[in-house]
């Protein structure tokens, strides 16, 4: 008995007392590569009311090669009335890329079922692409690296498992798994890379087209450098007071690079030493162009080197340092490039000849004791004056000038009047 379309649906259009069709067909998987193994399913229902016979099931077609079947070495097979009977088929499809149409076939008692099965063979593998990466990669902070795997074929693929690795690199999590990729959609996948060297960073990708398993790779050339995005904290208006126990160190931090400081914190580095009501100062969050003010007291016996420490993170909890060596001896503030972890240096707010913008004293002693003279810093005619204190420093000595000058003016105009009363 030939089975028409309609019957290979499961509709009955007949009242013969064996009524059997095809009604349904599995592949696993969908759609095979070429040379690939694969199953093919054929499940026929008895919708009649008496037993069938049905012998020989088979797949015809030179494309479609047969390796083995469930049925063992038996070829007849009865299903009764109502039931269903399904035949599985290992098979090996040979290129080019195509849809095919190998035909299903069984015989009964009285004649044979026919029916065609579609099936589509494509070579493209599975696809992936570094959607997302840093424009470098600092020393030891933790950056992201986004991949997209995609799935262009025409059945979805299952078990992927992609793996991260490189030499001197820490990747975290090393590992992501996707349980199945739908046809024509894809993942993005977020890596934390930390880099300690130069490197490669591997992304090896496996996955199961039905229980085939392929492989795929993704480079990422790492090279350590500055992070062309990273915050960047530039020191102005540093300004020094002695207190005469203690010194007050006040300055702006303004924000010039990308992104933002997170929990940004000024502290002073040894030898200097913390003290008083601000030995460490919380600017806080410093957007990218913004500005922020700190003060810190401190003692220190040496002014002619007094760091200056910023600390803060980025979005991603990396943390960051960048150290300013100031020079408040001189009353210059002049200060060094700096040193920074993470970052480049050089960051700093300096003119051409590194005098720190907009330094000033206020107040500024010795660099032994704040608020006392160096030796041999007494002013002119031995009175007032101490290095480094200014114009300030001078004005007792300048009054005591304006009144010698104009006592010697009175006295010599007393002595031109009495001149002059004595000739009258």
């Amino acid at each position: 008995m030939m089975i028409s379309a309609v019957q290979a649906a499961g509709v009955n259009t007949t009242t013969s007392v064996t009524d059997i069709y095809v009604s349904a067909i599995t592949m696993d998987p969908a759609v095979f590569f070429p040379y690939e193994e694969g199953t093919i399913a054929v499940t026929l229902t008895n919708s009649g009311d008496e037993a069938a016979v049905l012998m020989d099931p088979t797949i015809l077609s030179n494309k479609v090669h047969i390796l083995s079947s469930d049925m063992g070495t038996s070829s007849i097979t009865s299903i009764p009335a109502g039931t269903t009977a399904t035949y599985t088929f290992l098979v090996r499809v040979d290129p080019p890329d195509g849809t095919y149409f190998p035909l299903f076939t069984v015989g009964t008692s009285s004649s044979s079922i026919h029916y065609p099965i579609t099936m589509k063979v494509d070579s493209k593998e599975i696809g992936s692409i570094i959607s997302g990466k840093p424009s470098a990669f600092p020393l030891s902070a933790e950056e992201t690296v986004n991949l997209t795997v995609f799935n262009p074929r025409g059945g979805e693929v299952k078990n992927l498992l992609v793996t991260a690795s490189g030499t001197g690199l820490e990747v975290n999590p090393p590992q992501r798994y996707i349980s199945s990729l739908d046809s024509k959609s894809s993942a993005e996948l977020s890596f934390g890379v930390t880099a300690r060297e130069d490197s490669n960073l591997s992304f090896h990708i496996s996955y199961q087209n039905g229980d085939n398993t392929h492989t795929s790779e993704v480079f990422l050339p790492i090279n350590i450098g500055d992070d062309k995005t990273a915050a960047v904290p530039v020191l102005n208006n540093v300004a020094l007071t002695s207190k005469g126990t203690y010194y007050d160190l006040t300055g702006d931090i303004t924000n010039t690079g990308i992104t933002d400081a997170k929990g940004l914190v000024v502290t002073i580095g040894s030898p200097a030493r913390g003290t008083e009501t601000y030995p460490e100062y919380a600017i806080g969050s410093l957007a990218s162009d913004d500005s922020g003010s700190f003060e810190l007291t401190f003692t220190c016996q040496d002014l002619s080197s007094v760091p200056l420490v910023m600390r803060w993170k980025d979005e991603d909890g990396n943390n960051y340092a960048l150290t300013k060596s100031l020079d408040l001896a001189s009353g210059s503030g002049t200060f060094d490039s700096g040193s920074g972890s993470g970052i480049s240096t050089g960051s700093g707010s300096t003119n051409r000849s590194g005098t720190a913008t907009g330094f000033s004293s206020r107040g500024m002693g010795g660099a032994g004791v704040p608020g006392g003279n160096r030796a041999g810093s007494t002013g002119i005619f031995g009175i007032g004056g101490s290095r480094g204190g200014g114009l300030a420093s001078f004005y007792p000595v300048i009054a005591g000038a304006v009144i010698l000058v104009a006592g010697i003016v009175v006295w010599t105009k007393r002595k031109w009047v009495a001149s002059k009363l004595k000739r009258r």
